[in-house]
């Protein structure tokens, strides 16, 4: 038994988490784990992301990747998620996933319906490199005012 000395009245509760609209949203990768498959035959990697910008800022969201497993299929789609993740992040050739880690890029979520409880949940189905910030035009005087540019 563990002694918590807790008092829940003076912390409000925590609240059930719908899934985020459809969409594409600015993210790292905080957390990467391998994991081995329910029936042990093979492992897949489970990504954690957090989104970083805008109203869904904190928010997470997971993408698993079949490293091995005996359908080829879908290490073949794990292996070119992985690659667009690590073109997005520009670290094409990663010896340990934690240099994904911490690095800004953009994911495309699209909302499924979960087949068990009915519910949607968030999948990620995109990966790229992160948006530009765009800079402003620039207002400064040009030298020789009153004259073109390219008249010199």
């Amino acid at each position: 038994m563990a002694i918590l000395n807790f008092n829940a009245t003076e912390i409000s509760p925590a609240t059930t988490l719908e899934a985020i609209p459809a969409g594409r949203y600015q993210v790292v990768i905080t957390d990467s784990e391998l994991k081995m498959t329910k029936n042990g035959s093979g492992s897949y990697l489970e990504l954690t992301f957090e989104i970083i910008s805008g109203e869904y800022a904190k928010r997470r969201l997971w993408s698993r990747l079949n490293i091995q497993n005996s359908n080829p299929t879908a290490v073949e789609i794990a292996q070119r998620e992985l690659s667009a993740i690590c073109h997005a992040v520009e670290v094409l050739q990663p010896q340990d996933s934690s240099e994904l880690h911490n690095r800004p890029l953009t994911v495309v979520v699209r909302c499924v319906k979960n087949p068990e409880s009915g519910e949607l949940q968030n999948e990620i189905k995109g990966y790229a490199a992160p948006a530009r910030s765009v800079a402003p035009a620039s207002t400064s005087t040009p030298t020789g005012a009153g004259s073109a540019p390219w008249a010199r």
